[in-house]
């Protein structure tokens, strides 16, 4: 098995690399893009990344990002994005004005966030309208973000990215299979009971529309609220109906919370459970997952 350099070590190298680029401005950025770099090898190493940082591709970086929007704030984040950046454009692996994505961060969210019960958003979807009420069924059956709400299309007309996957994935429930497309573009499955289903299909549009959420485009197949004119909705009408409200990424925690509860009583350990939530969350690691389980 190859051996590589320990993560700060490699993080240097890569700096010398963007130094030699012009792509380091002063002495202070090259200090936060040490840092950075040096969590981006540990990702690399802990993922077996060929060639270890210096074999990070862009789909790999992006991955990288998704994990660390779990952990870190916005300002984190955007540092080591544009830190990764600048080393794959400085190796080859970006050409400019070829950009990473910018990922929004979940922290915050799901660190405030915290799980409704069911008849609490039975309760928050009966003071939408309709169509908003539909979008919080949705998320909360199958544990969405807001934005993946608009990426909604059938399994069949999309495959779905390569990950690992548990057998167990989905154990316990019926329904018909979705993809949505999550954090940097991946594509993940998910299942909607039929009954949804066959309500979201009534909303399915002739052919498809490009709509902007936050600054980023989405090709949407259904004519479903999602994004933040859908989370501001949930937080309105759980004002309404509880007289409170954690945001509409509590529904995530919903579901993180209940399906944990399924899957042991299927039989499955805690660790087995933990890490078929994260693969149906769309996460990349089980402890990102533990948040959503206080």
């Amino acid at each position: 098995m190859a051996k590589f350099a320990k993560p700060a070590k490699q993080a240097l190298s890569a700096i010398r690399q963007v130094q030699r680029s012009g792509n380091l401005k002063s002495v202070g950025t090259g200090r936060n893009y040490h840092q950075a770099l040096t969590r981006a090898a540990e990702y690399a190493s802990s993922e077996r990344v060929p060639g270890g940082l210096h074999g990070l591709s862009r789909e790999e970086a992006i991955r990288f990002l998704e994990t660390r929007s779990q952990v870190v704030g916005q300002k984190t984040l955007d540092l080591d994005r544009q830190a990764v950046q600048g080393f794959l454009r400085s190796i080859g692996k970006l050409q400019p004005p070829e950009r990473l994505p910018v990922i929004r961060s979940e922290h915050a969210q799901a660190l405030q966030s915290r799980a409704y019960t069911k008849e609490q958003v039975r309760r928050i979807a009966s003071h939408q309208r309709e169509a908003n009420a539909l979008a919080t069924e949705i998320a909360y059956a199958a544990g969405l973000r807001a934005h993946e709400l608009i990426t909604l299309q059938p399994a069949k007309e999309r495959r779905a990215d390569s990950r690992p996957a548990r057998n167990e994935k989905f154990l316990g429930r019926s329904g018909r299979r979705y993809v949505v497309i999550g954090k940097g573009g991946l594509t993940r499955e998910v299942l909607l009971p039929t009954d949804l289903a066959e309500r979201l299909e009534t909303l399915r549009l002739e052919m498809a529309v490009v709509v902007a959420d936050r600054g980023v485009y989405y090709k949407q197949h259904y004519k479903l609220p999602g994004g933040h004119s859908w989370s501001q909705s949930v937080t309105a009408a759980s004002q309404r109906a509880l007289g409170w409200s954690t945001g509409a990424h509590g529904l995530r925690h919903t579901y993180a919370q209940q399906r944990m509860v399924e899957l042991q009583s299927k039989g499955l350990l805690r660790s087995e459970a933990l890490e078929t939530v994260s693969q149906e969350l769309g996460h990349f690691r089980p402890e990102i997952t533990e948040i959503y389980l206080r």
